[in-house]
Order: C-alpha cells, then sequence, then structure tokens
C-alpha cells in the first residue's frame, strides 16, 4: 500500500471549501480535518457553518466542535491533535483531507511549531488591558523595540497576534518566531500534499457571505448565540469573537436592531476574507489559487502528479 493521499484545502469563508472535502472525502474514502479555528467550538455549530449532522453522516469528520467555548484553544493544541489524527489515518490506509480558513494552522501543519512556555496570568492580563486602554497601534509600536522580526511579519491591525507576540516576548525575553522554528515538527510534507486554496469572483464571494449569513440566521443562529451570552464568558475568549458573535449579542442586549447587527456581521466577514487572501498569497505561496468550480480537477491533477 502507498503512502495515503493528503489533501489540503484553504480559502477565505464561504469559498465552497466544505462542498469540495466532501466530495473529495466520499471519493477516495478519507477522513475530513478541520483546520478552521472557530470550528472546533461545540457550542458555535450555526454561526461558525460547521458542517451539518447529515453531512458528518455521510463521511467521517474529526476536530469539529470538541471544545468548550470556555477554553482558548491554541494552535499547538490542534498540531498535537491533528498528529494524532493523521497518525491514525496513516496506520489505516485512509486518505487526509485537511479544510479550513485558518492560515497559521496550515503554516504550523506544514512547517511545525514552538512549543511555547505558558504565559503568567499576570503578563496576559497586563497586555490584554493595554491593547483595551491603548490600542492595537501602541502594542505594534513597543513589539517592534522588543521582537523586531515579529512585529514585520503581523498586520499592524491584527489586535491577538500582536498580543500574543508581546505576551510572549515579555514572558520569555525571546522572539515568537525563534520559538516557532525549535520544537514542533510538520506533521505533513508540504512538497507530498495535494494544496489549493479557493477564490472565487470576488462578487460572488461578497454574495455568498450575505447568502449565508442570512442562512444562519433563519436556521437559529441568534437562539444559538442567545444561549452562549448566558453563559456570561469572557468577552476575550475566542469563541466570543467569532464573526457574527459579537454583534448578535449586542443586538441581544438592546444596543442594536437586529438589522444593524446583520450588516455589521457581513462586513466584518467580507473584510476577513480579505485578510485571508493576503495572508496566504504572502505566506503560503505554494498553494495553487483556483476557482471553486475548476477545484476538484485541480486536485486529482496534483494527486496524480504525485503518484507519479
Amino acid at each position: 500500500m502507498g503512502t495515503p493521499d493528503i489533501i489540503l484545502i484553504a480559502g477565505p469563508t464561504a469559498s465552497g471549501k466544505s462542498a469540495l472535502a466532501l466530495a473529495l472525502a466520499e471519493k477516495h474514502g478519507g477522513v475530513i480535518i478541520n483546520a478552521d479555528s472557530m470550528q472546533v467550538y461545540r457550542d458555535l455549530r450555526i454561526i461558525t457553518a460547521r458542517p451539518t449532522p447529515a453531512e458528518e453522516q455521510r463521511t467521517a469528520h474529526q476536530l469539529y466542535g470538541h471544545v468548550d467555548a470556555a477554553e482558548n484553544y491554541s494552535v499547538g493544541r490542534w498540531c498535537t491533535e491533528v498528529a494524532a489524527a493523521l497518525a491514525a489515518m496513516r496506520r489505516d490506509g485512509r486518505a487526509a483531507i485537511i479544510v479550513g480558513g485558518t492560515g497559521l494552522y496550515f503554516n504550523a501543519l506544514t512547517r511545525g511549531l514552538a512549543a511555547v512556555p505558558p504565559i503568567p496570568a499576570e503578563i496576559r492580563k497586563t497586555v490584554r488591558a493595554r491593547l483595551k486602554s491603548d490600542g492595537v497601534a501602541a502594542l505594534h509600536a513597543e513589539l517592534r523595540v522588543r521582537d523586531a522580526a515579529a512585529a514585520a511579519r503581523l498586520m499592524p491591525g491584527d489586535r491577538s497576534r500582536i498580543a500574543r507576540a508581546l505576551e510572549v516576548v515579555l514572558a520569555t525575553g525571546r522572539s515568537l518566531i525563534e520559538l516557532n522554528e525549535e520544537n514542533m515538527p510538520p506533521s505533513v510534507d508540504a512538497a507530498r500534499a495535494a494544496k489549493v486554496f479557493l477564490m472565487p469572483d470576488r462578487d460572488e464571494l461578497l454574495r455568498c457571505i450575505d447568502a449565508r449569513f442570512d442562512g444562519m440566521i433563519a436556521s437559529g443562529a441568534i437562539e444559538e448565540v442567545r444561549t452562549l451570552a448566558a453563559r456570561d464568558l469572557d468577552p476575550q475568549l475566542p469563541a466570543m469573537k467569532a464573526h457574527g458573535v459579537p454583534w448578535l449579542i449586542r443586538h441581544l442586549q438592546g444596543d442594536l436592531t437586529l438589522a444593524q447587527a446583520i450588516e455589521g456581521a457581513k462586513r466584518d466577514t467580507r473584510r476577513y476574507t480579505k485578510r485571508q487572501a493576503t495572508w496566504f498569497r504572502n505566506q503560503l505561496s505554494d498553494f495553487a489559487w483556483v476557482e471553486p468550480e475548476k477545484a476538484l480537477e485541480a486536485v486529482e491533477a496534483q494527486l496524480g502528479a504525485l503518484a507519479k
């Protein structure tokens, strides 16, 4: 038996990644593995567009909805879990279709990741408080002084990653980049994997974003967010910042009309898809950019070339 196929599917929100993954999994007898940092949370099936129960019955899915919203799930934990999943699939000779829009997951998967020491709670608390009071620009400026290499790789408005990089250098005295080059090895040899980034026509993508969020509302997203809000979790937790969640919470609190909340959520998602595309173009340029309707053919062509 040859080495089982590894297929990496990335792309912006609402670009058709899940449908492609399902088609490939059914064709190749594979397992779909989640690479979306919000779809890990069990509290957020609707608002994160996780695969439906019917889709999950059609083929095996892993690392979806297995984390409580009160947890601060990390890329390091994902790497550990995905490595175990891939080892099991190799033993079984099954193809692995890894799909999602979180660039850091794919970067760590193919390039490795440091096992960064735990950040002391006081440092984390101080940095988060400064992020709120002073703004992201002030933290980015300090990061440029303390860790210029990390600052240069981050977009100036990337609040969570700038705060994370600053926390690491304050806690360890070392650059996050240095740590990332040392410890956790990659789980996938990128040269031996089929890799596609789905990129629809921009206007079509925007239509899909709007239609999908309207569908979420119709399917019960408001009640899902109401249940989450009732838990009174820390608003800085990742699950509390999933696209649409803060806007719908503000609506439920009476601060916004439903129409205002929906438009705000859609606007944030549109902006996020631009950042996703820019990140992948700059950081993971070996992914083949394809139109969604041509993606299945492109993946099969790559698999055929790898098999030779």
